[in-house]
């Protein structure tokens, strides 16, 4: 009886739809720093993230959620995600980075091409196709403005928050003054520093035993 392998299974994150290891292994083969965007069933997600065999480690994040905190309903629609990738570009410290959208196709115009749009324009060198951007009049919220005037009931969630619907464009537009303001996110100190202290410590100790 042959003792060859008839069938090998996958790693665990590609069995369960997570993980694309062609598409990671391109990504940290760039050196860049990867930019990744997820969108879940309410909210946009992006992260600034940097290569470690050890473990990926996030530099930056953005959550659509924070943007209450700009006078703006965060959500998962497109001006929701400009916005986020706006906030992201304006906390990250990297200039230059990579797109990561996971295993979801790119379809031009999506959402998670809005937040692309958002940290190119808050001064975030991606490689990227023009073609694949959102418009700006979708962008802005011009688009869901428009929309809301003969359905209005499908925006109550916004006037909870404080947020006039037809208003959109205006709030938007308050929401990317009030991030120009945000600074970079402080770099964490190297821990290396205390690995020499501690050498120079026991050098000390070795000297008074002597």
């Amino acid at each position: 009886m042959s003792k060859d392998k008839t069938y090998e299974p996958k790693f665990k994150r590609r069995r369960q739809g997570k993980t694309n290891y062609a598409k990671r292994l391109a990504l940290v083969k760039s050196k860049k720093t990867i930019v990744v965007v997820r969108k879940t069933t309410t909210h946009i997600i992006a992260h600034a993230v940097k290569y470690n065999p050890k473990g990926d480690e996030t530099t930056a994040m953005a959550n659509s959620k924070e943007l209450n905190n700009f006078s703006f309903y965060g959500t998962n629609n497109t001006p929701s995600a400009y916005l986020t990738g706006y906030l992201l570009g304006k906390r990250m410290n990297e200039k230059e980075a990579i797109l990561d959208i996971g295993r979801r196709s790119p379809s031009h115009g999506s959402v998670v091409f809005a937040c692309l749009k958002g940290l190119i324009d808050a001064g975030v060198k991606i490689p990227h196709s023009a073609e694949a951007i959102p418009s700006e009049d979708r962008i802005n919220g011009s688009v869901l403005a428009e929309y809301a005037k003969t359905n209005k009931d499908k925006f109550a969630s916004y006037e909870k928050a404080g947020v006039k619907i037809e208003e959109l464009p205006t709030a938007f537009a308050k929401a990317k003054t009030e991030i120009d303001k945000v600074k970079p996110t402080e770099k964490k100190a190297k821990k290396e520093t205390k690995k020499v202290e501690v050498k120079e410590e026991i050098k000390k100790d070795e000297a008074t035993k002597e």
